[in-house]
């Protein structure tokens, strides 16, 4: 029980730095697992040799996954990909169900980009659509939003899900292929709140179409969803030949996929077809100026997961996991336990991507106790963690801000619109993961 009550001191304490003092979170996870070493009477050695370790072995895994992950979104943001992929799904569904069009486009582009970037990439085309068809802005924006983040918290290779998997050791490619269904109905559910109750918010707003980089040309639908569908499809592979009952054989071919499938050779297969998507206006210097800003943005999650690494670490030498046995009692209700977690970390610092990787590690020692030690259970537990980190984006989230200013909003017409949208999302996600719990552990 003090351990317990420690953890909870630590992270208010990492909430309030993070949130209150703005320290960046890489220094507010390492000083919090610093402080929950003291607090549980581990000695200097065993500390610092899991703070090490925790951090290198989670980046072994994950580092080149997440630089990777993010050269595409680069590229897929920069070349002008996702407006492409937004004006072709726009095309196939029709204006009349542009909300249902901006929605997937949305749940497909967040897969590698950021859904902060996402947004703001296709915004102009949110108002260009809204101007041409009359309908509500605050319906498009919502529509687009809630796609875009589906896909943020439960697909990887976003880096939230990817850091969550490593830290808890689940396979890639179930979070992945479960994932996938999960977001579904997370985003569906969000769809149905924008079209049923977000447009009767009418918003005013000027419209100014913004062009490429001169010389820049856009890249062809083809080109520009390869990158993403060819990783996803690679990792999905490879857990399908691994499955116990060994689908595809045991010969050359499975072992082909298993490698290709592997989560770094399947991204850096995706970091190739995305150089395909420079075209024009100097190739080769554009091609490395976008490789810089990626790497950038890569590195600061990189040092937020190994340190959220390192976090769990130091919890796995104390005697936490004992007293989350008593959670066991819950039976397939654990799914609530992460949850919970996750959702209580959103809701007070804001930032999804940090409170994945941090209830991650807080849930690392509490895997076993709760009954999800299986595959299946460490996919579902990590799909958990990314339901509670939609519960609920407002005023602290800069998503929140993102979505709110790109599409004119005021901050109460953002509150009754997107943060309602993210706290449906949330429990029709762990419904969602509930029955799956019932039906599969």
């Amino acid at each position: 029980m003090f351990i317990f009550l420690g953890l909870l001191v630590v992270v208010a304490v990492i909430i309030w730095m993070t949130a209150k003092l703005e320290v960046h979170p890489f220094l507010a996870l390492l000083f919090g697992a610093i402080a929950m070493g003291f607090l549980a009477g581990l000695d200097g050695v065993t500390l610092t040799g899991a703070i090490a370790d925790g951090f290198g072995s989670t980046l072994q895994s994950i580092g080149i996954v997440i630089a990777a992950g993010a050269i595409i979104g680069e590229y897929l943001d920069r070349s002008g990909g996702a407006r492409v992929l937004a004006n072709k799904i726009l095309e196939k569904v029709g204006e009349k169900n542009a909300p249902f069009s901006m929605s997937l486009t949305g749940y497909i582009v967040s897969i590698p980009v950021f859904c902060d970037s996402g947004f703001i990439v296709l915004s102009a085309l949110n108002k260009a659509i809204s101007k041409r068809t009359s309908i509500s802005l605050a319906v498009l924006a919502v529509a687009l939003a809630s796609g875009l983040y589906a896909t943020h918290v439960f697909v990887p290779p976003t880096p939230g899900p990817l850091a969550a998997a490593a830290t808890l050791g689940a396979d890639v490619g179930w979070v992945l292929i479960l994932g996938l269904i999960v977001s579904a109905p997370v985003m569906m559910a969000a769809l149905l709140w924008a079209t049923l109750y977000c447009k009767r918010y009418q918003i005013e707003f000027e419209y100014e179409h913004t062009e490429l980089a001169k010389g820049m040309s856009p890249p062809s639908f083809t080109i520009a969803v390869i990158p993403i569908l060819v990783p996803i499809l690679l990792i999905a592979l490879k857990s399908i030949a691994e499955y116990p009952t060994h689908p595809f054989g045991e010969n050359l071919f499975a072992q082909a996929l298993i490698f290709t499938g592997n989560p770094i050779i399947a991204l850096l297969a995706g970091v190739v077809l995305a150089f395909l998507m420079v075209k024009g206006g100097g190739e080769g210097r554009i091609r490395n100026k976008w490789l810089e800003e990626a790497l950038k943005k890569a590195g600061i999650i990189i040092l937020i997961t190994g340190a959220g690494g390192a976090f769990g670490a130091v919890l796995r030498e104390t005697d936490l996991g004992e007293f989350a046995a008593a959670f066991a009692a819950m039976g397939h209700f654990g799914v609530l336990v992460p949850f919970l977690i996750a959702a209580f970390l959103k809701s007070a610092q804001g930032s999804s991507t940090v409170a994945i990787i941090t209830a991650a590690a807080i849930c690392a020692p509490l895997v076993e106790p709760l009954g999800f030690d299986s595959t299946t259970g460490l996919a579902l537990v990590v799909l958990a963690i990314g339901a509670g980190s939609l519960t609920v984006s407002h005023v602290n989230d800069s998503y929140f801000w993102v979505v709110a200013k790109f599409s004119e909003m005021d901050t109460a017409t953002a509150l009754k619109t997107h943060t309602i949208a993210t706290l449906i999302m949330g429990i029709t996600g762990l419904i969602t993961l509930q029955v799956m719990a019932w039906v599969v552990l």
